[in-house]
């Protein structure tokens, strides 16, 4: 990877996008930053040029909307050039009850956001980085997914669904572009210190200040690892999960401490 990355980040507004885009600045990065808050979007970007990044560039956009995001893209591929790291962070989390008619359209918005707009993130950008690769320049597509999705919890049916599709997802994508030589990267975080998990009414093991998940994020990258964990002793605790078998999960879960419902 050159020294100077190329780098395109999703939901870069706050959390965990945010501190890659600060990551990344610090390495002198080339960044284009995409997030629905436009305000906020551009005053994180004030800040990382004179945290080290050499070009930033931001796209107000909802990442449901596929035509915004080729658009971006093209954009960045013009001003900028092919992207090295493509990074669909973008994500919502919140409490969901099916049996509530009014949350049908909060599972549907989250399932549209988490796994849709993670494949409109990358669609616009394959076919370049198909031909950079082919030039000696191998690409990184990177999706940030969860252990969330690793087994369903209770009053979080479309958060766990919609994570268990992006890993899903993105095995299926490296699948697709293993002969392509873009590497194709699925990270689950665990708790990260964000404004997300801090509506959380529950105490989260292994919390990990976003700053620090995003070094650890930026290794794991670096490497193209196919699958990680963030931070490791979650992913102790995701393998353990899986072995779990119905009966005993249901009983140790079924009960456990539930995310806010959305108020509107």
């Amino acid at each position: 990877m050159q020294s100077a990355p190329k780098v395109f980040i999703t939901g870069a507004s706050s959390g965990i996008g945010s501190a890659l885009a600060r990551q990344y600045a610090q390495q002198g990065a080339f960044l284009g930053l995409a997030a629905r808050r436009g305000k906020q979007l551009q005053a994180l970007a004030e800040t990382l040029t004179s945290a080290g990044a050499t070009q930033v560039h931001c796209y107000p956009l909802d990442v449901a909307d596929a035509a915004a995001l080729r658009s971006a893209a093209e954009d960045f591929i013009a001003r900028l050039g092919v992207p090295d790291i493509v990074i669909a962070n973008a994500g919502v989390s919140v409490g969901t009850l099916t049996e509530c008619a009014e949350d049908l359209e909060v599972i549907k918005r989250v399932l549209e956001i988490n796994v849709y707009g993670m494949a409109a993130t990358f669609s616009p950008f394959i076919a370049a980085m198909r031909q950079a690769s082919k030039d000696g320049k191998p690409g990184r597509l990177v999706g940030i997914a969860s252990v969330a999705g690793i087994r369903g919890l209770p009053g979080a049916e479309a958060y766990s669904a919609s994570k268990a599709a992006a890993i899903t997802y993105l095995e299926s994508l490296r699948l697709e572009l293993r002969s392509s030589g873009i590497k194709v990267v699925t990270i689950a975080p665990g708790y990260i210190e964000t404004p997300m998990t801090a509506i959380n009414p529950y105490r989260m093991p292994f919390l990990l200040p976003a700053d620090e998940a995003a070094r650890r994020f930026a290794r794991a990258i670096e490497r193209g690892t196919s699958y990680t964990v963030i931070p490791w002793q979650m992913g102790v605790v995701a393998r353990l999960l899986r072995l779990l078998p119905n009966a005993l999960y249901d009983r140790l879960f079924a009960n456990a401490p539930r995310k806010p419902r959305s108020t509107g």
